[in-house]
């Protein structure tokens, strides 16, 4: 059995992430955030849409140099929210969401709020006599 363990090496090697997984893990991090409507789409394009919640990646820029993720996050809040508060959540929540799932160190996240959301009143029916 000592043979065995004379035997035994450490393995070292890297680990790398895709940008796409870095972005969806900032993404579901964003929308885990109280106050976000949903994510904004188009970096490229401008175009702000409303995008569900399935595709996470969606309004999520990631940026790795030097082992320090950089994301920049278009958004869109509810009405009535502090944005300066929500944004600070949003930072707060992505930076440890990557912190916890990859190691990595985050040198910013940007949130770039491209809209408000307003809660749909439902028609009112009013019978006058």
């Amino acid at each position: 059995m000592s043979e065995m363990l004379d035997e035994v090496k450490e393995v070292q090697g890297t680990v790398t992430f895709a940008n796409e997984v870095l972005a969806t893990i900032a993404g579901i991090a964003v929308t885990e955030v109280e106050g976000v409507a949903g994510m904004a789409g188009g970096f490229k394009d401008g175009i702000v849409e409303m995008l569900g919640r399935k595709n996470f990646t969606k309004g999520v820029k990631v940026v790795v140099a030097d082992s320090a993720v950089t994301v920049d996050a278009l958004v869109v809040l509810d009405y009535g929210v502090k944005a300066p508060e929500v944004c600070k959540n949003i930072q707060m929540n992505v930076a440890k969401a990557l912190d916890i799932m990859t190691g990595l160190a985050v040198s910013a996240v940007n949130i770039f709020v491209q809209g408000v959301k307003f809660k749909e009143v439902a028609a009112s029916t009013t019978v006058e006599a």
